[in-house]
């Protein structure tokens, strides 16, 4: 599309956002993703124009007032997981979507590993772990490592290594994204060969009805996380128009938030771990219903709510 007409179809909607102020989440959500959405497609086609500088401007008005509004309403808390994090996950559904590719890959690797060398496991999970689940399972309980601690002392412990693991994924990435590459190697390396285990002891369906209670939630923010680091390092390797280092305060501080954002996740997810995984007698209708549950809120967090808070309302009909 030539410049020109690039402008006229749009000049009516930037000039209502910039004339026509809002404090309303929804609006201001909208306003940004359309704002971004244009601006990348000028910075493609007309990066050195007059059109390409203003949408710049226009857009980081816009997040200055979403991110820097500090006339702070008394239901900023609640704000921040009902539209600014949704927002955050449909701006970056990229790097989003990498992390999940990147940990899905590595997992497969883990497990392919784990099947064509038996010494991988115990490589990768250590000797005393892998003696002990065989003992469990001789004992006809294999979970039994999920019934040792007390579980408000193992919920701390859990939640908070959680916490730690998820924000080194999230710092790592200040290593132009190799490093949460690298912590997404590990954890998906280990998961792979972790379940791979189970399955190669008939346990496969079992220990997904076990150990997934909990690790739905865990898993995918561990993802989450990775993705966190991902926006940090590309905004130092993709400054696009702005200053390396502005682009690296908006990355840290978008992907800040992002893992600040999966605290409450992290903590719900062990003490599933310390409270209910250790009930391994638990009915199969139980259990499966608490893992679809946690997926389910997964993908509607993550993917669907975010994409409908998008709902563009200002959008011009740019085929006619």
């Amino acid at each position: 599309m030539r410049e020109p007409l690039f402008v006229k179809q749009n000049t009516a909607k930037w000039k209502s956002f910039e004339n026509e102020p809002s404090n309303d989440p929804d609006v201001l959500a909208d306003r940004f993703i359309q704002i971004t959405d244009d601006l990348a497609f000028a910075k493609t086609f007309y990066p050195d124009s007059k059109t390409t500088a203003y949408l710049n401007s226009l857009a980081a008005g816009l997040h200055q007032s979403i991110y820097k509004n500090k006339t702070e309403k008394s239901n900023r808390f609640i704000s921040f997981w009902q539209y600014e994090l949704p927002l955050i996950f449909y701006t970056y559904r990229r790097q989003l979507l990498y992390a999940f590719l990147f940990f899905l890959t590595f997992s497969l690797m883990g497990a392919l590993s784990a099947k064509y060398d038996q010494s991988f496991v115990r490589i990768i999970l250590g000797d005393a772990y892998v003696d002990m689940t065989e003992a469990n399972i001789a004992k006809n309980d294999p979970f039994a490592v999920y019934k040792q601690q007390n579980e408000f002392f193992m919920w701390l412990t859990i939640g908070g290594n959680n916490i730690f693991v998820a924000l080194r994924t999230f710092v790592c990435g200040i290593f132009a994204s190799v490093g949460t590459v690298y912590m997404l190697f590990v954890n998906g390396i280990m998961l792979g060969s972790f379940q791979y285990f189970f399955f190669s002891k008939n346990l496969g369906l079992a220990s997904v009805l076990v150990i997934w209670v909990h690790g739905t939630l865990e898993i995918s923010s561990i993802v989450i996380a990775g993705a966190a680091g991902l926006i940090l390092g590309n905004s130092i390797l993709f400054p696009k128009t702005f200053s390396r280092m502005e682009s690296l305060k908006r990355g840290a501080k978008d992907g800040m938030k992002i893992a600040i954002g999966l605290v409450p996740i992290f903590i719900v997810a062990a003490f599933l771990e310390s409270f209910i995984t250790r009930r391994t007698e638990m009915p199969i209708w139980l259990s499966a219903s608490i893992l679809t549950a946690s997926l389910i809120f997964i993908i509607w967090y993550v993917i669907l709510y975010p994409k409908k808070l998008y709902k563009p309302k200002y959008h011009h009909n740019e085929t006619t």
